[in-house]
C-alpha cells in the first residue's frame, strides 16, 4: 500500500490502515518534502511560528472523529514542552480554546508511531522520501516512478539509485498530495522579487515577514484567514505600520464566541433552491430569502445558540439539500459562481477563534487603524523604486495605486488540476486515468469512496484519493462549501472510508462495491430478528475500528465473529454471490462505517450511540 502524501491527509490515512489491517500489510508513507511530514503546507514548524495558532478551536484538531479531546489531552499530558516558549509552556489546553499550529506536527508523529505500534503482527509501516511523478497500472499491480527516492535501511525496499527515478511496485495506491500552488497572474513580475511572498507558511517567509521593519507598508492579497495568521503574526511582533488585506469580495470572518462547540441543527429543506435555475439574478435572489428565514428560524427555535455562529449552523443543516439543489445549475454558471463566492461561503462556514481575531478586530478599530481592509481585485503588482512594489487594485471607484515595502500572497491555491504543474499530474490526467472534475471544475473525478474515475467514468480501483483533490466531489455529492470540502472534518470522514475500502479489497481479494446497491435494499428489507442481531454487530464492528489498541481491536473482533456465526442469515445479494458470512462481514463493515462517517450526528452524539469509553475525559 502506498500512500502518495504524507501531510495531514496522508498520516490520518496511515494511521487508520494501520488500526484497520488484519493481515500483513506494508504501508508506505511517501513524501516529497521531508520537512512537511506530518504536517504538510499548514501546519510544519518552519512555517509557523509559535505565533500562529489554529482558527478552530483545539477540541475540533483530534485526529480521529470519535475521539473530539484526543489532541487537548495530548496536549495537556503527553507533548514534550521541554523548548515550548511562554506562555505555552505552562499553558492548559482546554476544548473551545486556542493552541499553536507547529504542535501538531509532533501530534500526528505520535499518533502514527503508537498506531504502528499497536497494528497487527505483519503490519508494518515504512516513511520513504520522494516525489512520485508518475502511476502507471500494469497487469500485475500499480506501477508508481518515484525521483529522488530514499527509503530507511532494512525496509526490503530498493536502495536509493543516484539521480535515476525508482520505480515501485504496489497493489494500491492512495494519493494524498495536499494543496497545489497557483502561480498567481497579477504577480508574474515580482514572483522571485525580494519584496514578495509567494509563500508565507515557509522558512522564507516566516522569515521575512519576521525580519521586516516595524513602520513597513504591508499588503496582503486575500482576506481569508491565512491572511489572518501573517497579518497576526506582524501585530504580536509589535508592527506600527500600516497593513492592508486586499480582498475581492470585502469578507472578514466571524470570531467563534468563547464556549463555542459544534453543533447540527435541523431545519426544513430549502425548498425554492431545487426550482429549475434560470439566472443568477433570481437564483441569488432565492439564495437570499431562504437564507434569511433559515437564520431567522434557527434564532426562534434555538434561542441558545450565539448570533454569531448562526450562519455556521445554517450552512451544516443544508449541506444534506445541497447536491440537489447544485444539480439545478449548469457547469459553466456553477463554476462562475464558485470562483466569485468562494471566500464568502467559507465565512459563512467557519470562523476563527479569539486568540486569532481579537488583535486584528482591535487593529481594524479607527482607534487604531493599522489594518485597512481594502475591497478590490489586485490586477497587477510591478516593482517600484527603492525595492518597493507597487500594486494596482480595481475597485469600484476605479483603479487605485498601493505602494508597499511586502506584499504577501495568502495562498493561491490551484484547485484546477489541468493548470497544476507537478509532473504527477501531467501524466495522469495525459493518459486519462485522473479526470478534472467536469462539473466545478475543482479538484478530480471519483466515486463515493474516493477511488480516481478515469476518462470513460470507470472505478481506477487500485487508486484511491484523500483530501484537497475530493473538493468538487464534495461539493456536488455531499453539499459541503469553504474549506470544509478538503479540512481536518473532511480528512478524518475520508481516511476512514479510503483505508477501509483499501483494506476490504487487498483482504478479500474481491472488490464487493458492485453490491452496494442491492445491499442498500438488503439492509432495509431485515426481518426485525435478524435486524437486532446486525445492529449489535455493527454497534462491535464500530467499536473494533475505533478501538487504538491491538488487544481490545482483537477481543471485539472475536466476540464480532462469534456475533455473526450465530446470527441469521440476513437476504441474499445475489444468488451464489458471496458466502454467507462474507455477505453478512461486508454489510456490518459497510453499516458501521457509513455510521462512523455520518455527519448529520456530532462526535459526542456518535460515542454516546456506540457506547465509546472515556472520550470525554480530558483526565484519561
Amino acid at each position: 500500500m502506498l500512500i502518495v502524501g504524507a501531510g495531514l491527509a496522508g498520516t490520518a490515512t496511515a494511521i487508520r490502515l494501520l488500526c484497520f489491517a488484519r493481515r500483513p500489510l506494508e504501508v508506505i508513507l511517501l513524501e516529497r518534502h521531508p520537512n512537511y511530514r506530518s504536517a504538510g503546507v499548514a501546519y510544519h514548524q518552519d512555517g509557523n511560528p509559535w505565533g500562529h495558532v489554529f482558527n478552530i478551536q483545539a477540541g475540533r484538531m483530534s485526529v480521529f472523529r470519535e475521539d473530539v479531546l484526543d489532541f487537548v489531552r495530548w496536549a495537556n499530558h503527553e507533548a514534550d514542552r521541554t523548548h515550548w516558549p511562554a506562555p505555552w509552556a505552562e499553558f492548559t489546553f482546554v476544548e473551545q480554546g486556542p493552541a499553536p499550529r507547529r504542535i501538531f506536527q509532533h501530534y500526528l508523529i505520535d499518533r502514527l508511531a503508537k498506531a504502528s505500534k499497536e497494528a497487527c503482527p505483519g503490519v508494518v509501516l515504512v516513511e520513504a522520501d520522494g516525489e512520485a511523478i508518475d502511476v502507471e497500472l500494469t497487469s500485475s499491480g500499480v506501477e508508481v516512478t518515484v525521483r529522488q527516492w530514499s527509503a530507511p535501511q532494512g525496509s526490503g525496499l530498493p536502495a536509493r539509485q543516484g539521480s535515476e527515478p525508482t520505480v515501485i511496485l504496489a497493489d494500491h495506491v492512495i494519493l494524498a498530495t495536499g494543496l497545489e500552488l497557483r502561480e498567481p497572474p497579477f504577480a508574474a513580475e515580482v514572483l522571485a522579487h525580494p519584496a514578495f511572498v509567494r509563500n508565507p507558511f515557509s522558512e522564507a517567509g516566516v522569515r521575512q515577514l519576521s525580519a521586516l521593519s516595524p513602520e513597513a507598508t504591508v499588503a496582503i492579497v486575500g482576506s481569508t484567514l491565512s491572511a489572518y495568521d501573517s497579518a497576526g503574526l506582524l501585530l504580536r511582533q509589535g508592527h506600527l505600520g500600516p497593513i492592508y488585506l486586499l480582498s475581492k469580495t470585502g469578507t472578514i470572518f466571524r470570531t467563534y464566541p468563547r464556549g463555542h462547540e459544534h453543533g447540527v441543527v435541523h431545519l426544513a429543506c430549502p425548498r425554492s433552491l431545487l426550482e429549475p435555475y434560470r439566472d443568477r439574478e433570481e437564483f441569488l435572489a432565492r439564495v437570499r430569502t431562504e437564507w434569511e428565514a433559515a437564520c431567522a428560524a434557527v434564532g426562534r427555535e434555538h434561542p441558545d445558540i450565539d448570533p454569531a455562529v448562526v450562519a455556521e449552523r445554517v450552512a451544516k443543516a443544508w449541506e444534506p439539500h445541497l447536491p440537489e439543489a447544485i444539480a439545478q445549475i449548469p457547469s459553466a454558471e456553477l463554476r462562475s459562481l464558485l470562483d466569485d463566492f468562494s471566500t464568502a461561503l467559507a465565512s459563512f462556514r467557519v470562523g476563527a477563534v479569539e486568540h486569532t481575531m481579537a488583535i486584528i478586530e482591535q487593529a481594524m478599530h479607527p482607534d487604531d487603524g493599522r489594518v485597512q481592509l481594502i475591497v478590490g481585485k489586485v490586477e497587477r503588482i510591478a516593482p517600484a523604486g527603492s525595492g518597493k512594489l507597487t500594486l494596482r487594485v480595481g475597485t469600484s471607484e476605479g483603479e487605485r495605486a498601493l505602494d508597499a515595502d511586502l506584499v504577501v500572497s495568502n495562498f493561491s491555491r490551484e484547485w484546477d488540476y489541468r493548470r497544476a504543474s507537478q509532473p504527477l499530474w501531467r501524466n495522469l490526467l495525459r493518459r486519462g486515468t485522473a479526470v478534472p472534475h467536469e462539473r466545478t471544475g475543482r479538484g478530480l473525478e471519483v466515486d463515493d469512496r474516493g477511488t480516481l474515475l478515469d476518462l470513460h467514468g470507470r472505478r481506477v480501483r487500485p487508486i484511491a484519493t484523500v483530501g484537497t483533490l475530493r473538493e468538487g466531489d464534495e461539493m456536488v455529492r455531499n453539499g459541503r462549501i469553504g474549506a470544509f470540502t478538503f479540512n481536518l472534518a473532511a480528512i478524518k470522514n475520508q481516511s476512514i472510508v479510503v483505508a477501509s475500502h483499501a483494506i476490504e479489497v487487498l483482504e478479500s481479494k474481491e472488490d464487493l462495491t458492485q453490491f452496494h446497491d442491492q445491499f442498500q435494499h438488503c439492509v432495509s428489507n431485515m426481518k426485525e430478528a435478524v435486524r437486532a442481531q446486525f445492529e449489535d454487530a455493527v454497534n462491535l464492528e464500530v467499536r473494533r475500528l475505533v478501538a487504538k489498541s491491538r488487544k481490545e481491536r482483537e477481543l471485539l473482533a472475536t466476540r464480532l465473529a462469534a456475533r455473526i456465526r450465530a446470527m441469521d442469515e440476513p437476504p441474499a445479494l445475489s444468488s451464489g454471490a458471496i458466502r454467507h458470512d462474507g455477505l453478512t462481514r461486508a454489510l456490518i463493515r459497510w453499516t458501521a462505517v457509513d455510521r462512523l462517517t455520518d455527519v448529520t450526528v456530532t462526535p459526542r452524539q456518535l460515542r454516546r450511540q456506540f457506547g465509546i469509553a472515556n472520550t470525554d475525559d480530558l483526565e484519561g
